[in-house]
């Protein structure tokens, strides 16, 4: 199905206390990586803006904290409801917007529902606990929320990445400020609508627009106690560092560079369309992208596969659009450096005709690059693009000793028959998240995501059961209510 691009220009508006509201910072163009074309305008919200939102915000999560968390449930369920029922609405808004297919669009919001589910579990698994513990004295766990709390999401997943932390920070009783990507503000108006709709009571969700300042403004604001970040590894540094320092709970998840491992009993049927889904899905923009290839010992069936199947994808119908035109024009530097450095080019992206009619958006093709030496650029630098890089190994020690090199550590798969084989790279890996013949390890709910090294600042994780403590504290509560005739030093 092709992405309905909107054919007028969207005023995009903060949500603020349950109303819509333009804010008065500079203003910020969103045009369509299909086309190029203006769909939508938003305006910066000021540090002024920022603070009256998170001081409504606070007065709100105080009557919201105190309803037990069935009753916050009720008000998720319907949220679910509420977005399943316009799912093709917001998958077509959201690719407009990103770039994405419409059946990308379609999976990162059904994801990001899995997330909303798994908020809704809390309240028959997240019970707490109490034991008796001596005589007359008992000890129980109480789950209490932050009070409020921020998310700050990226561009390529402007539904999915958002759902990772709303249902469970709200759902928990807190209140959740959001600030989206400057690039892809319009499917933040959509959700924020949708919880109104669900019956969600004003003030306890407020999105606010911006770029940097408006995103320093939320982190320096003494209400807001943890911060949740999705982005690139410098900006993560950046927020991870000027959260802390405020003596804020920041989670920042930032960049990768994942690795695929393929050895030579890997199945050709299985490996191929893996790995090329995987360096080509979303276009390459997600941080769970294959990237390189490390090649073991004789592939060449596999590779011939792995091109055969990103050969077949239609741009615009099987492949996205890349989010600007100076990313596109990046891509294209990196691709012809490697070229110079001696690298074989076995799928050519920069000579993919774009498609018919949308001939202004950003597209370049599917790029597979053989040869590439390990301390190449285009094998260290995240290029958030549909480009494969195929290193070639003798062994899988030598394998390791690459992927270890690197500084992030979000993913890598490994592609064999063989299960001890399959063990020394998940033991050897230096990623959050390895998978097995597949070539996008996310781990489903209630696993959680998350990686390691410069691909996360902070500790745990942003999903699963490792993220209710942090969007949350845990109260520990020691009662006796009567004296014991035979106490001793614990009663």
């Amino acid at each position: 199905m092709s992405v309905k691009i909107p054919t007028s220009v969207i005023q995009c508006l903060n949500y603020v206390n349950g109303n819509f509201q333009k804010a008065s910072g500079p203003k910020i163009e969103v045009r369509s990586p299909y086309n190029g074309d203006l769909i939508g305008e938003v305006h910066a919200t000021t540090a002024g803006e920022v603070d009256t939102a998170v001081k409504q915000a606070a007065k709100a999560q105080e009557s919201w904290a105190l309803l037990p968390i069935k009753e916050r449930s009720k008000v998720m369920f319907l949220f679910r409801q509420i977005l399943l029922r316009d799912v093709d609405e917001i998958a077509h808004l959201k690719s407009s917007e990103s770039g994405k297919t419409f059946a990308e669009g379609k999976a990162g919001l059904l994801k990001g529902i899995e997330v909303l589910e798994y908020a809704l579990s809390l309240q028959n698994m997240d019970v707490g606990g109490k034991m008796e513990v001596s005589r007359g004295v008992s000890c129980e766990y109480r789950r209490e929320p932050l009070g409020v709390v921020a998310g700050i999401t990226p561009f390529n997943f402007p539904a999915m990445v958002p759902l990772w932390t709303i249902p469970i920070a709200l759902t928990l009783g807190n209140a959740y400020v959001w600030k989206p990507s400057e690039k892809t503000p319009l499917t933040s108006m959509k959700i924020a609508d949708s919880l109104k709709e669900a019956g969600l009571p004003d003030g306890l969700f407020q999105v606010l627009h911006g770029g940097v300042e408006t995103v320093e403004a939320i982190v320096d604001h003494p209400l807001v106690k943890a911060i949740g970040f999705v982005g690139s590894t410098r900006a993560a540094r950046a927020v991870y560092e000027r959260g802390t320092q405020k003596f804020k709970r920041v989670l920042a998840l930032g960049g990768a560079k994942n690795h695929i491992v393929l050895l030579p009993d890997a199945s050709p049927d299985l490996a191929g369309p893996g790995i090329s889904d995987s360096f080509t899905g979303c276009a390459g923009q997600r941080c769970m992208a294959a990237s390189v290839l490390l090649a073991v010992g004789d592939v060449t069936p596999h590779i011939q596969k792995i091109v055969e199947k990103a050969r077949s994808l239609t741009l615009g119908k099987d492949m996205g659009a890349i989010i600007t035109a100076s990313q596109v024009e990046f891509l294209r530097e990196a691709i012809n450096q490697a070229e110079k450095e001696g690298a074989k080019i076995l799928l050519d992206g920069r000579k993919t005709p774009p498609p018919a009619g949308l001939e202004k958006g950003n597209w370049i093709g599917p790029t597979i690059i053989d040869y590439v030496k390990p301390a190449s650029a285009i094998a260290k630098v995240e290029l958030f693009g549909p480009v494969l890089c195929i290193i070639r190994c003798e062994d899988i020690s030598q394998a390791m000793t690459i992927e270890n090199s690197i500084p992030y550590g979000n993913a890598c798969s490994v592609f064999t028959a063989n299960g001890g084989l399959a063990e020394k790279v998940i033991s050897r890996a230096s990623a959050g998240m390895v998978g097995v013949n597949v070539g996008v390890p996310v781990p489903r709910e209630p696993f959680s995501f998350g990686g390691v090294n410069a691909s996360k600042f902070g500790h745990g994780d942003i999903t699963g059961a490792q993220s209710l403590d942090f969007w949350s504290n845990v109260k520990k509560v020691t009662i006796k209510w009567e004296k014991q005739e035979d106490s001793n030093w614990m009663s």
